[in-house]
């Protein structure tokens, strides 16, 4: 008798700890659907246009999840952040319920992006995905990760391939003009991405990688308008401080730092300095392209000849350089190199 009281309490625990489970992760799963609604709620409360199809729920034993189906983001007009649809095959959103402080966003399928005038582009990817915490802290913050992405005109004329993309980045809730911390920070790192073919791209069609770290001061206006929003930001001291840029591309090498702001015109201006690998071959590559006229590819490689000295005749020209931009121009010891084209900033 007494055997037997403990095999039903043996098989009692086991069925009670997975009936616990069941329970807990309907909780969670129900959970994650009502934040789905309230969000999208929000979202309609903004001027958004929120669509899907019905949603369900999935993930047991490990996690929870909601699989969003055509999913559909519409937004018009002037105010941030201008007009964008966005439409979706599903996204599946995901919490474990080992770690259930981490929010995962999945792209299950081909995204439509469509901003402004610009073209319709189709995202996909082997995988692509979003964390976000969900503990409520005093900063927005986001990890986006994708493997073989891959960005494409809906008419087929273009792509762009990324083998390997990271980036991370924090909003402050509110950033008072008197705290020296940064409105947001970012990081971005990338590698293998091959650039669109048909185009004769001046260092090649492959960039074997780019990164680059940042921080935006000042603080974030509350105005909608876009246009608006920018002067708000210039005349609150808004700046870009680029803290490390990188990148290989071609016979180029280079490193990278800047700070950046707008002028009365709401036009990019500031001044950095870079370490530049290649810099012969490169001039040379950009003239020949028409980038840069023979004349300033001509000037500039005298002028970074005279400042790198001498080198190893085996090894790619090196120089440390300043840089300046202003009225759109992007110089290099007051010898232009590049005319930039104007920000034309959305108006109401």
């Amino acid at each position: 008798m007494m055997r037997r009281r403990y095999w039903v309490i043996a098989v009692a625990i086991p069925l009670l700890l997975v009936a616990a489970e069941v329970v807990y992760w309907r909780i969670a799963a129900e959970q994650l659907r009502t934040g789905y609604r309230d969000w999208a709620a929000d979202r309609v409360a903004e001027g958004w246009q929120v669509g899907s199809g019905p949603l369900s729920i999935g993930g047991w034993p490990r996690a929870a999840t909601v699989t969003v189906p055509n999913l559909t983001l519409r937004h018009a007009g002037p105010t941030v952040p201008g007009d964008v649809n966005v439409a979706s095959a599903g996204i599946t959103l995901s919490v474990s319920l080992f770690d259930p402080y981490t929010l995962h966003l999945l792209l299950t399928g081909p995204m439509h992006v469509r901003v402004g005038d610009m073209p319709d582009v189709i995202v996909t990817g082997d995988e692509t995905s979003v964390s976000m915490p969900l503990q409520q802290t005093d900063a927005l913050s986001g990890v986006l990760f994708a493997r073989n992405l891959r960005l494409e005109a809906a008419t087929g004329a273009w792509h762009v391939t990324i083998g390997l993309l990271n980036a991370d980045a924090s909003v402050a809730a509110a950033t008072p003009a008197h705290q020296p911390q940064p409105a947001a920070t970012f990081s971005i790192s990338s590698e293998a991405i091959a650039l669109p073919a048909g185009i004769k791209w001046p260092l090649g069609p492959n960039i074997s990688s780019l990164s680059m770290d940042g921080r935006l001061h000042g603080p974030l206006p509350g105005v909608r308008d876009i246009k608006r929003s920018a002067e708000a930001w210039r005349d609150g001291g808004g700046s870009l401080e680029i803290t490390h840029l990188a990148t290989g591309w071609g016979p180029l090498g280079l490193t990278a730092s800047a700070t950046l702001a707008l002028d009365d015109q709401l036009q990019p201006m500031g001044s950095g300095n870079a370490r530049i690998v290649g810099y012969a071959d490169t001039l040379d590559r950009l003239a020949a392209a028409g980038t840069l006229t023979k004349s300033a590819a001509t000037a500039a490689k005298a002028v970074l000849s005279l400042m790198a000295g001498t080198s190893d005749a085996d090894e790619p020209s090196s120089v440390d350089v300043p840089l300046t931009l202003q009225y759109r121009t992007l110089s290099m010891r007051q010898i232009p190199l590049l005319r930039l084209p104007e920000v034309d900033w959305p108006v109401r």
